[in-house]
């Protein structure tokens, strides 16, 4: 999602408690990567891979220069043959530790399996963040938190869902990292890309 649509998005939010909750989060998570060697690891449940947060984050760490925000994506199954950046299994959270952050992105039940893989990330010392759809269980093991209950079906919240709360934060999390005297050029080239981004569906995958 571009800028322009995010910003279409958050005015007809306005009112709502949505554009300041993503921005609390993503504020959470720009201060929970270190630029130094820290590691953002992104994983989703079984049933759902968070693949356009993982696009919209590596955009916004391109265009806010702050490399940090590009995640590794954590999947849970892994096909032989698939490009690097698609091939990472769960076994990567066994090596989380001090400095890195956990983002888990779970709609629904992130299942015992994930649940005890990101207790002993954080354990270990790692920063936990959770989008999610009101599971008890990351509530408590996270160190903070944004949900949508019902997220998953948009039944909720006046049809508010996940995915969309995922383009909010993901958009948000670049935002303070744009140098200022580079702003608004960083800003002039995002609008330039508007005129094919509008209208070309998004990607099928990441």
């Amino acid at each position: 999602m571009d800028a322009v649509r995010v910003a279409l998005l958050r005015e007809v939010l306005a009112g709502t408690q949505w554009p300041g909750a993503a921005r609390c989060f993503a504020a959470s998570l720009r201060r929970s990567v270190v630029p130094a060697g820290g590691h953002l690891l992104l994983v989703g449940t079984e049933g759902y891979e968070p693949w356009h947060m993982a696009a919209h984050l590596v955009d916004e760490a391109a265009w806010s220069g702050r490399p940090e925000l590009a995640p590794t994506l954590v999947r849970h199954h892994v096909r032989p043959g698939e490009p690097p950046h698609l091939s990472v299994g769960l076994g990567r959270l066994e090596a989380a530790r001090r400095g890195h952050t956990l983002l888990v992105v779970a709609p629904g039940a992130p299942g015992e399996g994930l649940l005890e893989r990101v207790h002993d990330a954080r354990r270990a010392g790692a920063t936990v963040l959770s989008l999610d759809g009101g599971d008890p269980g990351l509530g408590t093991l996270a160190h903070d938190v944004l949900s949508v209950p019902g997220g998953d079906t948009g039944a909720q919240d006046g049809g508010m869902d996940l995915d969309t709360v995922q383009h909010l934060v993901s958009a948000a999390a670049g935002e303070n990292g744009l140098p200022v005297q580079r702003g608004a050029r960083r800003f002039r080239d995002r609008l330039a890309r508007l005129a094919d981004q509008l209208t070309s569906p998004p990607p099928s995958r990441w």
